[in-house]
């Protein structure tokens, strides 16, 4: 497909709202909440076009208020994913011939809807499902999906224009064609953005798409539906379901058109589906492609000479905004012994400073973590910590379910530096700190590279530019999105590509050009203008 003679909008980044006080986007997201809180939705599979509604439901609550019923989802059998799949089939044969630029449109239309009469709900949809404070909720669901849909477009125009040489005497071309099959989209709860992103970033390179949002993000994902359907995306493209996530991946790939999964979740779930793609690859028409964002255990090391605010900043940002759930949120940190003292009294003061409560005072900083799963993991190793020799607990360890499932922005100082909540990623508010020696500087930044299986973010904070230098060397293969003086969280569309390597992904950098050509598949065409007629060459006197 080629670019021919459409210019499409140049992207821009959206920019965030502040919400102040009697702003009008303050009130107009409290209005939505309001509503929203009361709403009491019922979520079908969307299927082809059709809205199926099952009869097996689970309740949609919201993590703050775990008692608090909004909504109702229902849960799909064999039959209606299968029933998707024969769907998309049908579907890719309009839907991957349809013109580059009408795809586009719709997606384009999309950014739009979000970032005028959706924007409200959305937030509070990502507000009240998935217990994100305003500002949290406008920078993911709001700005960042944005940015995707717009900046997807533009990078989609770059790849059908990228075409080869030719001459004279010959014609070449690329044409970008869709994947032969289906895509599986499976999405996470802790971004509306990723969840929205997964499967239109392949639809929009033309490929149907089999979506299973997590269970811990329904009524956004409502919200994304509703947007996507209205911004004109055909029925059968993006098919959703809900239900068991076992079943319904062993049923997608057990499809002789699978060709692809675009996954964000956890290392041994992706693992997991990695080997059962290999079990089946005999079976498959075509080799599928597998990308993934996994698990991180992101860090900060801090330089002695690094600014202490800077720092503590970087940490309390890092580690406790959104209760510590992002992909990239730093749970480990390394301070050199100089800098501790007056690093530690800042952030117990920081700390003790944040408001915990519901996303609906806007006051609040901290809300609850998603699931009581989750809630009782985070417990567990606070526990641990409070017990262990090796471990102090100098801010924080407190939580309570009653209500909500609230933990406390926790820090722990460990003499371990391969203590266990050093290694193991938690995805919640704590983070653990190991204090160095300020000479063993480079000894320190070996640790940060050897400590964690991950590989996904990392900041240094350093005034000293040589130092800087050494640990953008040495910890080159530690994170695929590394930061200088800044927190390791906070990517932006189109400025920094978003995805770590090791056991933290396939680093296929969702937002940029890299994701998408995954979703591709180049066909070359050669056109000969006067064509040989005799075998001999010249050589052959």
């Amino acid at each position: 497909m080629l670019k021919g003679f459409f210019h499409v909008p140049k992207a821009v980044n959206e920019p965030v709202k502040g919400y102040a006080p009697n702003s009008p986007e303050k009130a107009a997201v409290q209005a939505a909440y309001t509503t929203m809180w009361n709403s009491q939705i019922d979520v079908p599979l969307y299927i082809g076009s059709e809205e199926i509604k099952t009869g097996n439901t689970r309740n949609i609550t919201a993590p703050h208020d775990h008692k608090h019923v909004v909504g109702k989802y229902h849960l799909a059998e064999k039959q209606h994913i299968e029933k998707a799949i024969a769907n998309a089939l049908e579907s890719r044969k309009a839907w991957a011939n349809m013109a580059w630029e009408q795809r586009a449109a719709i997606f384009l239309k999309a950014a739009e809807l979000i970032a005028g009469p959706y924007r409200a709900r959305i937030n509070a949809a990502t507000m009240i499902g998935q217990s994100k404070n305003i500002h949290q909720a406008e920078i993911d669901a709001s700005c960042e999906l944005i940015d995707f849909l717009r900046y997807n477009v533009e990078f989609m125009t770059q790849i059908y224009n990228d075409q080869p040489k030719s001459d004279s005497t010959v014609w070449n071309r690329l044409e970008y064609r869709p994947l032969e099959g289906f895509v599986y989209a499976i999405t996470p709860f802790n971004f509306t953005a990723i969840a929205a992103n997964l499967p239109a970033s392949a639809a929009m390179m033309g490929n149907v798409v089999v979506w299973k949002p997590s269970d811990s993000q329904v009524f956004s994902a409502k919200v994304i539906i509703d947007v996507f359907k209205e911004a004109g995306v055909p029925d059968g493209v993006i098919n959703v379901v809900f239900g068991d996530a076992l079943m319904i991946t062993d049923t997608v790939l057990a499809s002789r058109d699978f060709a692809g999964v675009h996954f964000t979740g956890s290392t041994h779930v992706f693992k997991d589906i990695w080997a059962k793609i290999g079990a089946n690859i005999h079976h498959y028409k075509t080799y599928p492609r597998i990308v993934g964002e996994t698990g991180g255990k992101d860090f900060i090391i801090a330089h002695p000479s690094a600014n202490v605010k800077q720092v503590v900043t970087g940490i309390t940002r890092g580690a406790f905004e959104f209760q510590g759930q992002k992909c990239s949120a730093a749970s480990r940190a390394y301070i050199p012994q100089s800098l501790w003292p007056a690093v530690k009294e800042q952030l117990i003061t920081d700390v003790k400073s944040m408001k915990m409560g519901s996303p609906e005072d806007f006051g609040n900083f901290i809300t609850a973590v998603i699931h009581e799963g989750s809630f009782d993991k985070l417990a567990s190793y606070i526990d641990q910590a409070k017990k262990d020799a090796d471990a102090e607990i100098i801010i924080g360890g407190n939580y309570d379910k009653s209500v909500g499932y609230f933990i406390e922005p926790t820090v722990i100082v460990t003499t371990n530096p391969k203590y266990t909540t050093m290694e193991t990623e938690l995805f919640g508010p704590v983070i653990t700190i190991y204090v160095y020696e300020d000479a063993k500087w480079e000894e320190a930044l070996e640790l940060v590279d050897t400590t964690s299986e991950y590989a996904l973010t990392g900041a240094v904070f350093s005034q000293d530019r040589y130092a800087i230098e050494v640990a953008t060397t040495k910890l080159q293969n530690a994170a695929g999105n590394f930061y200088i003086n800044d927190k390791p969280t906070g990517a932006v569309v189109g400025m920094q590509p978003f995805g770590g390597a090791r056991a933290s992904g396939t680093n296929d950098k969702a937002g940029s050009a890299l994701n998408l050509l995954r979703w591709a598949s180049p066909r070359t065409i050669k056109e000969t203008f006067v064509t040989p007629e005799d075998y001999r060459y010249p050589f052959l006197g």
